[in-house]
């Protein structure tokens, strides 16, 4: 039996029972699930079940989806030596049916889509989660939408059409993109059009809810112990608000005994969480955004205060990283692990070395890195920083 209770928006703190919400029906404000968790969960609730929505009590309701979820929790025990640490695993959301962690929350947000009554999901998007709805959405015989600005990767834009996707290509960077998009939404005239369901992060309370059995998964690999540190890459920030929600649920049931540090990892181009952090405001938007990870190049993330205030309370850090830091560490998972990995993680992997060598972690920890997507997604940017190396 859920112990979903309904959505809270988290500015006004009004309440609805709608498992379709998207926005608050009092101030539009962002909606979060909440739950009775006095609920008698333990680990014997789950050990008998498998599949990526084996945690059925602690979701709004469980989708159809396509096998999503359940991706493998990978030891690195090189990495392991030469970050001076216990143990560093590799949760390795690549195994996702379009290849990346976006399919969760998707699969979630066409569910909602279908149960409104919606035709369309819409959303802009850096290429990764553009591509996940289009393929929820024709699993769930819906429409979809995406706005991706002209610099997205070939193959998410390619397979965007391929799922039967509608999509409008805008020239420039994110920001653009989610510019036509709201226009677009706003100007749509209403009754004899498409009924658009927002699909983006924090639009609506799927994405980030979506993102909370990756934290349920790491911890029944670990025999129900709670990692010392997670270190996530961040763009909107649903990914790691929904693992910070995911470990306070745990720990608040009884399931588990204790949180990890969650450290947030971005590049130095385009690091506004990781400025907020370290200046202890609130994220501001990024002036002049500049990196090679383009699902990472969010200025203004939706889920920017979400995720800082994440960090702090699991009293870890942002971590900014270089381009060329970034790329080296993928590569180098690749090279000593055998893994192959996307240069968001590529961000973790570099962050979680420049916290090592400030200190940030002892000798017996384990540490759990995210890798966000498919390593072959972004091959052609790691093969031409190897070939500028002269490898």
């Amino acid at each position: 039996m859920s112990a979903f209770e309904g959505f809270r928006c988290t500015d006004c703190g009004a309440t609805t029972g709608d498992e379709g919400a998207t926005r608050c029906p009092e101030c539009a404000g962002s909606l979060d699930a909440q739950y009775d968790l006095s609920a008698d969960l333990s680990a014997d609730t789950f050990a008998d079940r498998s599949g990526g929505w084996k945690h059925r009590e602690l979701l709004p309701f469980v989708p159809d989806g396509m096998g999503e979820g359940a991706t493998p929790l990978v030891e690195a025990p090189r990495l392991a030596e030469e970050l001076g640490v216990g143990r560093v695993l590799i949760k390795n959301e690549a195994h996702n049916p379009t290849g990346s962690v976006t399919d969760r929350g998707l699969a979630l947000v066409a569910e909602a889509a279908r149960r409104a009554e919606a035709d369309t999901l819409a959303l802009a998007t850096t290429g990764d989660d553009g591509q996940s709805a289009a393929a929820y959405a024709a699993r769930a015989e819906l429409l979809s939408r995406s706005f991706v600005p002209s610099r997205a990767t070939f193959i998410s834009k390619a397979m965007i059409n391929v799922h039967g996707g509608d999509m409008r290509v805008v020239e420039g960077r994110f920001d653009d993109a989610r510019a036509v998009y709201e226009d677009d939404r706003e100007s749509m005239p209403a009754a004899d059009e498409e009924e658009w369901f927002p699909a983006g992060p924090f639009e609506s309370p799927f994405r980030h809810e979506g993102a909370k059995p990756i934290y349920y998964e790491i911890v029944e690999s670990l025999e129900w112990t709670a990692p010392d540190a997670v270190v996530v890459p961040v763009g909107h920030g649903a990914t790691i608000a929904g693992v910070w929600k995911g470990a306070r649920e745990f720990e608040s049931t009884g399931v588990v005994e204790g949180t990890p540090e969650l450290y947030a990892a971005q590049p130095d181009g385009c690091a506004p969480v990781v400025e907020a952090l370290e200046d202890e405001q609130d994220p501001e938007p990024w002036d002049v955004p500049d990196t090679v990870v383009g699902s990472l190049e969010i200025p203004d993330p939706a889920g920017g205060l979400a995720a800082a205030e994440a960090v702090r309370a699991s009293g870890g850090a942002g971590v900014a990283v270089d381009d060329q830091d970034l790329l080296d560490s993928a590569a180098t998972v690749a090279q000593h692990e055998g893994l192959e990995i996307s240069v968001a993680c590529g961000a973790a992997a570099a962050g979680a070395w420049d916290l090592a060598d400030a200190g940030q972690f002892g000798p017996e920890d384990t540490i759990v890195l995210l890798n966000t997507a498919m390593g072959n997604k972004d091959a052609d940017i790691i093969r031409s920083r190897l070939m500028s190396q002269g490898i």
